[in-house]
């Protein structure tokens, strides 16, 4: 069973979703860019905690909402944590998500106490992640003015976080610092980019491990 609950995040309300199961292996799942849809089953057991992040679903945002950071969202994400009592939790990001839970794990390593990243945008450590990403900003430039002020207002928060990738610095000895178990996925719809960051992020993490899939991710860190 799942209950509703709304938290209130870093200066907004945030929509969540709390999924019955053993509250001592609570895992709290942060979706990208658009959304993420997560097999909960993956997390067998657990007591599962999803939520729409600021400007997303049924949360709000700020008035205009144009722009966000990774440390904004890692907030929203921490208030999550602490008002469902889940800390030490599994985070598990995806795409900006797995941004957002990086930050809480450099920042505040409390309230994890193992983590799965799911294509990490960890595009710093990748050379030839700028041209994509000059591709990527054409797109979806083309695809806003191809629908006029509605797509916009429809994608507002997608635009935010596209915007919000670079706002998270990283560094070797940042992510060495790292001492929970890390899993690092690669899902079927990265780009070869996105392979490159994943793999990059392995490597300079010392307690990152990798991971065939979601389930085989928990698997390894224990959740």
């Amino acid at each position: 069973m799942a209950s509703m609950v709304s938290v209130e995040g870093a200066g907004v309300p945030l929509a969540a979703e709390v999924h019955d199961g053993d509250p001592a292996r609570t895992a709290v799942l942060v979706h990208g860019m658009g959304g993420t849809d997560w097999p909960l089953d993956a997390f067998e057991g657990a007591r599962v905690v999803t939520y729409d992040r600021r400007g997303y679903g049924g949360s709000g945002a700020p008035e205009p909402y144009v722009r966000t950071t990774v440390n904004e969202q890692a907030e929203d994400l921490a208030a999550v944590v602490g008002a469902l009592d889940a800390a030490p939790a599994l985070l598990a990001g995806a795409d900006f998500g797995a941004l957002v839970v990086l930050d809480v794990l450099l920042r505040r390593p409390e309230l994890a106490r193992a983590a799965v990243l799911v294509d990490p945008p960890a595009y710093m450590f990748v050379a030839e992640a700028t041209e994509a990403l000059s591709e990527q900003t054409a797109a979806l430039e083309a695809e806003l003015r191809a629908g006029g002020p509605e797509a916009i207002e429809t994608n507002r928060a997608r635009i935010a976080d596209f915007g919000a990738i670079a706002s998270l610095p990283l560094s070797h000895p940042a992510l060495a610092s790292i001492a929970v178990p890390v899993a690092v996925v690669a899902s079927e719809r990265a780009r070869p980019h996105d392979l490159a960051a994943a793999e990059a992020l392995l490597f300079a993490t010392p307690s990152a491990v990798g991971a065939a899939d979601l389930a085989d991710a928990v698997r390894r860190v224990g959740g």
